[in-house]
């Protein structure tokens, strides 16, 4: 199948965490669908979204958006993934390894938007999925993310991480990265200019930091309880 945009989705309990990422991202609020919204980008097309599960931690998803999403989710299960919610134009799927993924129907996104520069100089993108999967399990999930998106994998410089490389043009890259839990999930990194200065933007809006990996990155919390990164990767290149 051929992967046309993606979107990073944030499902949450409440909305009440909407206001931060609205003001992290630099992005406005779109009229509500139901439980879902969409964070609208000053220019390009928008692939952020966030969505109220009551039920459901806080947690990050993707969306593969696909010419025909039938035949996509036919191949994603050929590949080893299971069906959890099949409503033609979008289906929930849950890889080998348990992370949570959807394949809607692309309607025309084209435009990747610019990094946001922030008064006073910085810049940051929300630019990467990190999809981090158990130990045991890591080389069948880069496997089957690789095959179902046709991204050819790529080895980085830590042992525990391994890149794939994006279609032309889409909004977010995917890493996958070894972690001890005992089923996968997914978190959003932002590429930034200066990792500290980005960090104590975050932190001013309500984050609390998790840990820094000196001159990498910092890993934070959202005031929901959900982890992501900031990296030290450049945002010029996102």
């Amino acid at each position: 199948m051929e992967v046309r945009w993606v979107t990073g989705f944030l499902d949450s309990p409440a909305r009440e965490v909407e206001g931060f990422w609205l003001a992290v991202t630099g992005t406005t609020l779109s009229a509500r669908r139901g439980d879902f919204a969409t964070l609208l980008p000053a220019d390009g097309d928008a692939y952020l979204r966030v969505q109220v599960l009551r039920s459901s931690p806080p947690r990050t998803h993707l969306d593969l958006h696909v010419l025909s999403v039938p035949a996509a989710a036919g191949e994603a299960v050929s590949l080893g993934a299971s069906v959890l919610l099949d409503e033609g134009d979008l289906v929930v799927l849950r890889s080998p390894a348990g992370a949570v993924f959807c394949l809607v129907r692309w309607d025309g996104e084209v435009a990747r938007p610019s990094p946001v520069a922030w008064p006073g100089g910085p810049v940051s993108a929300v630019d990467q999925v990190c999809v981090d999967v158990p130990g045991k399990a890591f080389d069948r999930e880069v496997g089957f993310w690789s095959a179902l998106t046709g991204w050819a994998r790529r080895p980085s410089d830590l042992p525990e991480f391994e890149h794939l490389e994006r279609g032309e043009g889409l909004p977010l890259k995917l890493l996958m990265q070894r972690v001890g839990s005992s089923r996968a999930g997914m978190h959003l990194d932002l590429a930034c200019d200066d990792v500290d200065r980005e960090v104590a933007r975050h932190v001013a809006l309500g984050a609390a930091v998790v840990r820094r990996v000196e001159g990498d990155w910092t890993t934070l919390r959202d005031p929901s309880g959900r982890e992501y990164c900031v990296t030290g990767r450049s945002p010029s290149v996102c």
